[in-house]
């Protein structure tokens, strides 16, 4: 089997929708499958096994990260030289709908997978009035696809309401020996705690932008004693935030990647997610595999993993009393704090990435199979 896969994001930039990419693409390789990927050209001509096809374009004004740019004809040529039996276009748009084109072009099936969801992001951004907008193109070009798939069950429902057809899921899952209490370390511990080693110490990793509200956990460490936050990540509202929290006790990281990035997680205490929107949140099983209760906003993917009082406490978006209460809570018990970890581990190791991989492969199969005999009658 030959897969084409189409993105708008790539490394080296990072966040959840490269990390799901590098995870298919890994699984993929495991299983045999040939892939390709087009994506925006950013230096990277190859990520393992997989041919990167660059795609020029110029600097998003609000995500700096992101060049955004469409294929060129030189782009279909070379798809077109790789001979794809299916195309997957990851949160179709500049790059993905080009991509669909060439799918149909080149008579193979093409599946759409869901990964953004912009008509709540220009809520957030008070902008609200193109909402009708967006929903409408994102059904006309899911329903352009042959099948799509959802990340989460609020997603899948967001998704029919709106009348895109021929929807499944395709949950996330968690690398349980990477994200692992295992990585506990007290040197990482140190460093993300600032020394102060026996506080409480809150982790959130992510992008640090207006629609994650992490301005929203200023009133957890003005009423909450003896907590501290580790933000790790980086993005356009970091000067912003460092303004918002200065004299609070609150230490910017930055990236951290590979067993760095283990380490954080197993060396906290409790995960933090005031997100105002996610298609799923893939962060907060991360930190669950790592061992930690989790306070979360319910957006996503999140009421499908936290079970309220066993291993974290969700929340509306925006009620900062509830989220001040679920920090409360955990922290002032320690003991109990620890059991919620290993609740939280517990259920994240029911979650493989493998089993939910191949059910990706497995809908591949059935659109390659269709396609084929749909052609051939």
């Amino acid at each position: 089997m030959r897969v084409a896969l189409f993105t708008e994001t790539f490394l080296p930039k990072t966040d959840g929708i490269v990390t799901i990419i590098c995870l298919l693409l890994d699984h993929l390789t495991k299983r045999n499958v040939e892939t390709v990927i087009v994506a925006p050209k950013m230096g990277i001509e190859r990520y393992h096994e997989t041919r990167v096809i660059g795609v020029p374009g110029v600097t998003f004004p609000l995500y700096p990260e992101l060049r955004v740019g469409p294929p060129t004809l030189s782009t279909y040529h070379e798809v077109k030289r790789f001979q794809p039996d299916v195309v997957h276009l990851i949160h179709p748009a500049l790059i993905g709908i080009p991509g669909l084109w060439m799918g149909r072009h080149l008579k193979v099936p093409v599946l759409a997978s869901f990964h953004l969801d912009l008509a709540r992001m220009a809520h957030h951004f008070n902008i609200g009035f193109v909402e009708p907008a967006v929903d409408y193109l994102t059904k006309a070009v899911f329903n352009a696809a042959d099948y799509s798939l959802a990340p989460s069950r609020p997603v899948y429902d967001y998704m029919t309401n709106i009348g895109i057809q021929n929807v499944g899921l395709w949950k996330r899952g968690v690398d349980a020996a990477k994200f692992n209490p295992r990585f506990r370390n007290a040197e990482m511990r140190r460093k993300l705690a600032d020394g102060h080693d026996n506080d409480v110490l809150l982790l959130y990793v992510g992008r640090l932008s207006n629609e994650k509200q992490l301005d929203h956990l200023k009133p957890v460490l003005e009423q909450v004693p003896g907590v501290r936050l580790a933000l790790v990540g980086d993005g356009p509202a970091r000067d912003d935030l460092k303004s918002l929290f200065s004299g609070l006790p609150v230490n910017f990281v930055g990236y951290l990647r590979g067993e760095a990035l283990s380490q954080a997680y197993a060396s906290a205490d409790m995960f933090v997610f005031p997100s105002a929107m996610e298609t799923f949140g893939l962060v907060v099983v991360e930190a669950m595999a790592a061992g930690l209760p989790v306070v979360a906003s319910r957006v996503g993917g999140v009421r499908d993993v936290i079970t309220e009082g066993l291993n974290g406490y969700s929340y509306n978006s925006g009620d900062i009393p509830a989220l001040v209460e679920g920090v409360r809570r955990i922290a002032a018990d320690r003991s109990r704090m620890a059991q919620m970890g290993l609740a939280a581990r517990a259920f994240a190791e029911t979650q493989t990435w493998d089993s939910m991989m191949d059910e990706v492969i497995t809908r591949y199969q059935h659109l390659i199979h269709h396609q084929r005999a749909t052609l051939s009658a």
